[in-house]
């Protein structure tokens, strides 16, 4: 499996003005710093919990259908499959319609299953399934914990600025970020 970010989010969870206020700030010497720090700890968090924060596109890359016909999608929560497509060996392209799918988009890892789907003709990436992830277009549709875990985060890196680049965030986690992010991690056992 191989995911790929088609369609970026437009917006972030948090604005600059929540980050402002947060941080106490007034001028707008730092806003290009601050606005990069939102994105890398919303990347982050993204990361490290396996959910799309604001609504994105992406593609799943799959070699085969997997037995039983559940695809189990790790990025979540899954709002549709918007598109599904079989490669045969000669290349083309075959868009598989969707008529008889079953998506649980809220599960955790989201699960998606066809009805008698066609196999693929390609050995590797022969199945491409088009999805929408996130909780919604704005960041009022994010949890509160995962936006206060983000606030303390940049505050974190904002802290921290003139010792670790932009480019080298996140360079550390503060403290409680953990505790506030735990619930939403997928544990493996």
């Amino acid at each position: 499996m191989t995911y790929a970010l088609i369609t970026p989010p437009t917006a972030e969870p948090l604005t600059l003005a929540e980050v402002k206020a947060h941080l106490r700030l007034d001028g707008s010497e730092e806003d290009a710093l601050l606005i990069s720090l939102i994105r890398t700890a919303r990347e982050h968090l993204e990361r490290e919990t396996g959910l799309c924060l604001i609504a994105q596109g992406w593609r799943l890359y799959l070699d085969r259908w997997p037995h039983g016909g559940v695809v189990r999608i790790a990025k979540s929560p899954v709002q549709a499959v918007e598109k599904v497509t079989v490669y045969e060996a000669d290349g083309s392209a075959v868009e598989v319609p969707l008529e008889d799918h079953l998506l649980d988009g809220a599960g955790r890892p989201a699960r998606f299953w066809m009805k008698n789907p066609p196999e693929p003709g390609q050995s590797i990436n022969g199945i491409e399934i088009d999805f929408s992830a996130g909780y919604g277009e704005a960041g009022t549709d994010v949890p509160d914990t995962l936006k206060r875990a983000m606030s303390i985060h940049v505050a974190h890196m904002f802290a921290f600025r003139g010792v670790v680049s932009p480019g080298e965030q996140p360079a550390g986690i503060p403290d409680g970020y953990e505790r506030l992010i735990a619930p939403f991690r997928i544990r493996r056992l």
